[in-house]
């Protein structure tokens, strides 16, 4: 293998794949909820079969957090159809293992500590501008206690007992910063199993170029763009203290360490995909 996890430990922190169905959630779902999903799920499928008959591909844009995919989904919304593919686009539930065997896969991803400085700044601004979630009690005591992404960082490994178990317990708790790239991928080896399948891998910190690649394989206008507006992109703003010292940034990679080794395996890999 190209890569292993060092560190396969199936705990809270590098998540395992979710549940089989992306709809399942540890509370009981309302039951109007529960029907709208059955409908699209009938929808997709007679759609998915109509454009199979015709000798088009069907391609799956997952949707990994703070990674460029709320800009992507939205340049591509308006032309989900291409002469040789239809363009289904996921939200966040959907991993690798509920796309079926032999249909393509589109992906972004990210370094890992970016990410992390990118999903923590999303909930201490409760989502704002573009959603508002506010925060849960547990949440506000965070970020009470962890006012920047860099002392959150430096609280993973802290000598000091206390901290690091409020650090870890925060860590495990803020959307995004808890979901490890295993949520999407489950493991190494079922990442490789799939190669396949994988169309195009793309990175945020290349995102337009990646995007026009994209649109290239894909056979997508000339003319879409990603957006420019930061409410849509979902962009953070750019007046934040992103700063991490050495000391967090070598917590970040102890930390998010199988994240790590498989954004460098991606990397190795998406030249030959992408252009395939």
């Amino acid at each position: 293998m190209e890569f292993t996890a060092r560190d396969k430990r199936r705990d809270s922190t590098h998540l395992t794949m979710m549940d089989k169905d992306p709809i399942v959630r540890s509370k009981p779902q309302k039951p109007l909820y529960l029907l709208k999903h059955q409908w699209n799920l009938a929808r997709y499928h007679v759609q998915e079969s109509f454009h199979l008959l015709r000798g088009r591909e069907i391609v799956h844009l997952l949707h990994i957090g703070k990674t460029g995919g709320t800009a992507v989904k939205h340049a591509i919304k308006s032309n989900p159809i291409t002469t040789a593919y239809l363009i289904r686009r996921h939200g966040h539930r959907t991993g690798l293992r509920h796309i079926p065997n032999g249909q393509r896969v589109v992906f972004f991803l990210r370094d890992p500590q970016t990410r992390f400085v990118s999903g923590f700044y999303s909930r201490l601004r409760e989502g704002r501008p573009r959603f508002n979630n506010p925060w849960s009690a547990v949440e506000r005591s965070i970020f009470e206690r962890f006012p920047t992404p860099n002392a959150l960082a430096h609280g993973l490994f802290s000598e000091d007992p206390e901290e690091r178990r409020h650090a870890e317990q925060a860590t495990r708790t803020i959307a995004h910063v808890r979901d490890s790239y295993m949520r999407w991928f489950e493991s190494e080896e079922y990442l490789l199993s799939r190669l396949a399948d994988i169309f195009f891998i793309g990175f945020q910190e290349t995102l337009n170029d990646d995007f026009q690649k994209l649109k290239s394989k894909l056979g997508l206008p000339d003319s879409l763009a990603l957006p420019d507006d930061d409410i849509l992109a979902h962009r953070s703003p750019t007046d934040l203290d992103r700063k991490l010292d050495p000391e967090a940034v070598r917590n970040l990679r102890r930390w998010y360490d199988a994240d790590y080794q498989l954004v460098e395996f991606c990397r190795r890999r998406a030249p030959q995909i992408n252009a395939g």
